[in-house]
């Protein structure tokens, strides 16, 4: 497609072939001019054109015939040229504003045709013109299109009717380079098809690589790319009708192609019918993407792998990625971002200073934000706060949370640099299994490595994930886990069983559909490149499958009593005024970990409103209230000494 360049050189010619034009349109209205000079002068000023006129781009365009074109002019010229429109007023016998009517276009102009103000043809079908109809198709006022007067005078922009629904998207910064492969195999099949360009259908897991293919390939055909949220899209007959002609029209005057992001949600029709009528590309981004009728080039976009997003990371930081001393080993293997994501986050850092000696910690907590926004919506973010010095648990369990840790620290060096990535695409995340009773230090567990590999940690609500519409559930955990991937968070699945439970034998439909989750969560869970740890005190009711996927299992037992004397030492903070306490006595108290916090904590209550440290009173009258939770009093015996 051709547009109007923009220079002041093309503006000012294009301003006096107008005029002149105006001219040649008044000696036909009946002015006084000399018919051979007005010629010489539209050719005259057609030649100082560096690039076709306005109006002669909408004509071809949009197909307009010579009589088409005049009436297009002679309805511009009412409102640019004063003394042609006292020649329509006089023509029409008109003394209050000056008018232009399809019967006196017919009267007045060469090459007449009576279909050129069909509804189908061209005029009327684009809304270049509208016809006032009260009057009648021949005595009716006709209207130029604002948005079509302007380009007309030389001025190109977006038809505010689409700027709050449409977002221009720049060429990419930085790509790639298998999405740059992308591209290139892609544009070489857009150009075989100029004529009728195919629509491009994206899917994959990464939506901003795909708004950045999308952009370059607009560029290399020197287009300009529009967004558009599939939502936004008006859905209504009506609607959908105009928002359609207005694309269409606005694509052709612009030079400009579209992208449509649909993520989870299916286009609708008004976005089956740009496709079908557009002549320029579409970009369809989605993970349920339809059939069309028009020619179609179905690509998959994924983030980088882990060595393409280092390579991506050195080319932002340039020198400063030398001054890493192999941070981007771990930031590369940990966050799972798109080359744009990466671009920002790199350009930010850039004002890090090098001498802070912060260069590494910044880049960490940059990525850990990136994609933390997404993840809040959907789980709750834990703040972890315990170290290994507050987990008291086995040296046996110490060593196995250990293991997980080292993991997680240096999978791109055993998966990449050592190759064992090459043996299988799957399973290169990093998921355990937490089993024990209640409050034996799972969840604090969870919240150590979470400090210890310095990621955020997310509890999956339940209730928010698991619906009771047919793949709604697994539509949620896919969003869960796409947001995970991208900020490095740790997932952390409480009372794992209840989601992750055995599949069952089919009896009915529920059963399928309630297997096909499971199936799913088990597939998701293999393939997630994240830390995922699950947590529960139910065992034996998780689905056997889960055996091989997992990477860890780690079985929580209830402390003895060493563990639950060490576990009171090092419960009170240091600001916390204690009176001296006998912690062999409390070790001999039957609880678990979580139970001892509990009385700690409502005993340090106790003792605050009393004014006093906390002591050993304290604590046992804690200790009945917790033991009454749990519809077990405490015997005199369990506490026997204790004051």
């Amino acid at each position: 497609m051709r547009t109007a360049t923009t220079s002041m050189q093309w503006s000012d010619a294009n301003q006096s072939y107008l005029v002149a034009e105006f001219a040649r349109l008044k000696f036909r209205l009946g002015a006084e001019l000399e018919e051979q000079e007005v010629g010489e002068r539209v050719q005259a000023t057609r030649g100082l054109l560096p690039a076709p006129a306005a109006i002669d781009t909408v004509a071809d365009l949009f197909g307009l015939s010579a009589f088409e074109r005049d009436l297009l002019l002679l309805v511009a010229g009412l409102e640019m040229d004063a003394e042609l429109g006292r020649l329509c007023a006089a023509a029409l016998g008109q003394t209050q504003r000056p008018q232009a009517t399809f019967g006196l276009a017919l009267a007045a102009l060469e090459h007449a045709h009576w279909s050129a103000l069909a509804s189908v043809a061209p005029l009327r079908r684009w809304r270049l013109l509208e016809i006032d109809d009260s009057a009648g198709l021949v005595a009716g006022r006709l209207r130029l299109d604002e948005r079509v007067l302007h380009y007309l005078a030389g001025v190109n922009y977006l038809d505010p009717r689409l700027q709050p629904l449409l977002t221009s998207v720049a060429p990419p910064a930085a790509m790639a380079e298998t999405h740059r492969r992308i591209c290139e195999s892609v544009l070489e099949r857009l150009r075989d098809h100029a004529a009728a360009y195919p629509v491009v259908l994206l899917s994959g897991d990464d939506v901003d690589g795909q708004q950045d293919i999308a952009a370059a390939l607009a560029a290399q055909l020197h287009m300009q790319l529009y967004a558009v949220q599939v939502e936004d899209v008006p859905s209504t007959p009506a609607e959908a009708d105009a928002f359609a002609l207005l694309w269409q029209r606005e694509a052709a005057l612009l030079g400009a192609t579209l992208l449509v992001h649909c993520r989870d949600a299916a286009p609708h029709k008004v976005v089956l019918r740009v496709a079908e009528r557009s002549s320029s590309p579409l970009f369809i981004v989605g993970s349920e993407l339809p059939s069309f009728k028009r020619a179609t080039i179905s690509i998959s976009v994924n983030k980088p792998d882990s060595a393409e997003q280092k390579r991506l990371w050195q080319q932002v930081l340039g020198s400063a990625a030398t001054d890493l001393n192999g941070a981007l080993d771990g930031v590369a293997s940990q966050f799972s971002l798109s080359a744009q994501a990466i671009f920002a986050t790199g350009t930010r850092l850039q004002d890090v200073s090098a001498d802070e000696n912060r260069m590494d910690e910044a880049l960490w907590d940059a990525c850990r934000h990136v994609g933390r926004s997404r993840l809040d919506d959907m789980a709750q973010r834990l703040e972890p706060a315990a170290g290994w010095k507050d987990l008291v648990v086995s040296d046996a369990q110490r060593h196995t949370l250990r293991q997980i840790a080292a993991h997680a620290k240096h999978r791109l060096t055993v998966y990449q640099q050592w190759g064992f990535a090459e043996k299988g695409s799957r399973g290169l995340g990093l998921s355990a299994l937490f089993a024990g009773e209640s409050g034996t230090g799972k969840t604090m567990a969870a919240e150590v490595l979470a400090n210890e590999l310095r990621l955020d940690v997310y509890r999956i609500d339940l209730s928010a994930v698991v619906s009771k519409y047919i793949g709604e559930t697994e539509r949620n955990l896919r969003r869960v886990f796409d947001a995970a991937e991208t900020s490095g968070a740790m997932l952390l699945f409480d009372e794992a069983d209840a989601l992750f439970g055995k599949r069952s034998e089919v009896r009915d439909s529920h059963d399928r559909y309630a297997n096909i989750e499971v199936s799913y969560l088990l597939q998701r869970m293999e393939a997630y490149r994240g830390v995922a740890i699950l947590t529960t005190n139910m065992k034996a009711a998780l689905d056997v499958a889960f055996s091989r996927r997992l990477s860890f299992v780690v079985q929580f037992q209830f402390p003895d009593q060493q563990q639950r004397e060490l576990i009171w030492r090092n419960m009170f903070p240091a600001a916390t005024p204690v009176e001296p306490l006998d912690y062999a006595k409390l070790a001999r108290l039957s609880m678990s970990g979580g139970n001892i916090r509990n009385i700690a904590l409502n005993a340090a209550f106790l003792a605050a409103d009393e004014g006093r440290a906390v002591g050993m009173r304290h604590l046992v009258q804690a200790a009945h209230t917790e033991a009454a939770k749990r519809d077990r009093p405490l015997s005199d015996a369990e506490t026997r000494g204790w004051l």
